[in-house]
């Protein structure tokens, strides 16, 4: 478990979906909060909540290496996205390409700026969907799917691989959650889908929890319907996908 003197949490995408509900949650546990965005506008919003906004695109490393090191967090929360909202199906084909650029050299990006900046531990986004076909319950220790080269699904395991190798091979402890599919407030989808689905409220808990609990390494985080085991998050991390965020807040 994370204990060290410095209560600066860094979330990168602190203005998305589960980036303001993790922020939140942040907040209420005493971290001090630098919420990174692109959007002056949404800035604002995250001063609201009690988070410093620092207003950067992840893809200009020399600004985003000078502003993560002058935050001088302990801890990075890598929770980038560039998907349309509640998902459009009709903006999906190029949102995952964009997603894809992000998870490679957005990634890169922010490893190297979190390395020069000292950050001991780095949380990322990834997802249960890019394994490789085989026998459920998904373990993590399942090969994702590098074979998947053609197509939607090529481009985001790709993506995902290119994510996951940077963030566990970077030199600090780096944790990738592996969420299920979204459901819930603001994602546009009301009721669970199937093949591994996460409420978004219960995603930014994990996230939350995987800031100052758990090794190094991936964890599936969904719920239980039999595609992706949820025991070592459970165990390690203290983790229930059950969780729902007071709203009234």
């Amino acid at each position: 478990m994370f204990g060290g003197p410095n209560r600066t949490v860094l979330v990168a995408g602190a203005s998305g979906v589960i980036g303001r509900r993790l922020c939140r949650l942040l907040v209420d546990d005493g971290w001090n909060v630098v919420g990174m965005t692109r959007s002056e506008e949404k800035a604002q919003s995250l001063a609201a909540m009690g988070v410093q906004p620092l207003v950067v695109d992840v893809f200009d490393a020399g600004k985003l290496k000078a502003a993560v090191v002058e935050a001088k967090p302990a801890i990075v929360v890598h929770m980038l996205t560039d998907l349309p909202p509640a998902l459009a199906p009709a903006a999906m084909a190029a949102a995952r390409v964009r997603n894809a650029h992000i998870r490679d050299i957005g990634t890169r990006n922010l490893i190297a700026a979190a390395v020069a900046a000292g950050v001991q531990r780095m949380v990322a986004q990834s997802v249960c969907f890019a394994y490789a076909p085989g026998p459920m319950p998904y373990q993590e220790d399942r090969a994702l799917n590098a074979g998947s080269i053609a197509g939607s699904d090529g481009v985001i395991a790709r993506g995902v691989i290119a994510l996951e190798r940077q963030v566990m091979g970077a030199p600090l402890t780096g944790v990738v959650l592996r969420f299920g599919k979204f459901y819930g407030p603001d994602t546009g989808v009301e009721a669970p889908p199937a093949g591994g689905a996460v409420h978004i409220d219960a995603a930014a808990d994990a996230a939350r929890r995987a800031v100052s609990r758990g090794k190094a390494g991936a964890y599936n985080i969904a719920e239980d319907d039999g595609t992706a085991s949820t025991q070592k998050a459970k165990f390690d991390l203290d983790w229930r996908p059950g969780f729902r965020m007071d709203q009234s807040g």
